[in-house]
């Protein structure tokens, strides 16, 4: 019989992402998505000793929003149209027989709060509450592999839409801005210019309203014609 492990998380992720639709679907694709890592308070400042020389972390962590959905072993990845299967293990599908993923994160800062150590971080597609299990830096010169093959998915995903503030969208965006200090604007764009719509929907024009839930409010937009995106408000 395989062998079963037991493991504690280490610590939980605040992210501007409160739900799974419309999380980037891989790492580094939204710049300006932030989150904070809260360390478990039984990890002291010398746990992340020298770990400020470093400018990006691999984090595992849970799938835990998946865990009673279990797993297929093949899956339709969305690079493919969401047409093509491929084994699961070709994949990075979040439904895996242990639902545990891998993310490589800018570290913009360390803080030690009342609270516990927290780590700030940049370039996230985590979504809020998720567990960490381990957080290990990255190597630039064994983690960047030029000469590596990149099977279906061997480029970066291409920018699919224009985004465009209705003037109410705009006003509430700024607001929002002032009182989160996030730079909330351009993460927006940068989330919805590679439009996070299942790929069976992408390319099709209607009155649908779509939303999301990012930050503290809920993001509302439309898909019109010649490939441009209305955001239309955020609504608190």
């Amino acid at each position: 019989m395989p062998e079963t492990f037991h493991f504690s998380a280490i610590a939980t992720i605040s992210s501007c992402f409160k739900e799974k639709f419309g999380i980037p679907r891989q790492p580094g694709l939204v710049k300006t998505a932030t989150a904070e890592l809260h360390l478990d308070k039984q990890f002291s400042e010398e746990s992340v000793r020298s770990l400020q020389g470093f400018s990006h972390l691999w984090l595992s962590f849970v799938f835990h929003k998946n865990l009673q959905q279990g797993w297929q072993p093949m899956v339709r990845p969305p690079r493919l149209g969401g047409n093509t299967r491929v084994g699961v293990f070709a994949s990075r599908s979040p439904f895996r027989p242990n639902p545990v993923g891998l993310s490589v994160v800018e570290l913009l800062g360390i803080e030690e709060r009342q609270s516990g150590i927290v780590l700030q971080l940049g370039s996230c597609d985590l979504l809020d509450k998720t567990p960490i299990l381990d957080i290990k830096p990255y190597l630039p010169y064994i983690d960047a592999l030029p000469e590596a093959k990149g099977g279906f998915a061997s480029s970066k995903p291409q920018i699919k839409m224009q985004v465009e503030f209705t003037p109410l969208a705009l006003r509430q965006c700024q607001q929002a801005e002032q009182r989160l200090g996030k730079a909330l604007k351009k993460m927006i764009e940068e989330i919805l210019q590679l439009d996070p719509r299942p790929s069976y929907q992408q390319g099709v024009v209607s009155e649908r309203v779509y939303a999301m839930k990012l930050c503290d409010f809920d993001l509302r937009w439309q898909y019109c014609e010649n490939r441009l995106i209305k955001v239309l408000s955020l609504v608190t």
